[in-house]
């Protein structure tokens, strides 16, 4: 699910989740996006010109915002993906996803992944939480260490703080592996399963 594209009084990001259909979230609802403005007034000045006069203007506006609406629709939005892995033992699984990410027709793009914790653990925690924050979705790919991971399960409960959507898939084809707790079903890697569960 995407998010609002308002910003807060402070100046970050809203973090709620957008209506669907809508660039804004309830409380933000009543904002106009600057493509949907566009659209209104090219619209208006389009209506104006076949009929000249306000209602032309009026029914112009309408229908350019009714016709961004639809192409929006249609278009194919990425869902935006924070990768949490063990950094120690699965980077390579890493390096698969980016991989995958880069096909045609794929529904996801990453966005950040777990971050090594040889910085300061403060300084650790705030740039998970932030990029966290601006996800849509956190992907935890699972070796067969993962659910031990300290790093790892800390974002899976940052993750759970802001309420975005986490998602754990197996990351290798053979081993026995043990789910992340908290990071709800863990699923088999195949591209079925990334188009429904990262779309």
């Amino acid at each position: 699910m995407k998010r609002c594209i308002s910003k807060t009084k402070q100046g970050g990001r809203c973090l709620n989740h957008a209506l669907p259909g809508n660039d804004f979230c309830h409380a933000h609802r009543s904002n106009i996006s600057a493509s949907n403005a566009a659209a209104v007034g090219v619209g208006a000045i389009l209506g104006n010109i076949l009929a000249p006069g306000i209602g032309g203007i009026v029914l112009g506006g309408i229908t350019g915002s009714l016709a961004r609406s639809f192409i929006k629709k249609n278009e194919m939005t990425k869902s935006k993906v924070f990768v949490s892995f063990d950094f120690d033992n699965d980077r390579v699984l890493k390096d698969f996803i980016l991989g995958q990410a880069k096909h045609t027709g794929t529904p996801f793009e990453v966005i950040d992944h777990s971050l090594k914790e040889a910085a300061p653990e403060r300084d650790w925690e705030k740039k998970a939480r932030s990029a966290i924050a601006r996800a849509d979705i956190v992907l935890v790919l699972v070796g067969a260490k993962t659910h031990q991971a300290h790093g790892v399960l800390k974002e899976v409960a940052m993750a759970r703080e802001a309420d975005t959507k986490i998602v754990q898939i197996i990351g290798y084809k053979t081993g026995e592996y043990t789910p992340v707790p908290n990071a709800g079903r863990l699923y088999a890697w195949n591209w079925d399963n990334l188009k429904k569960l990262l779309a």
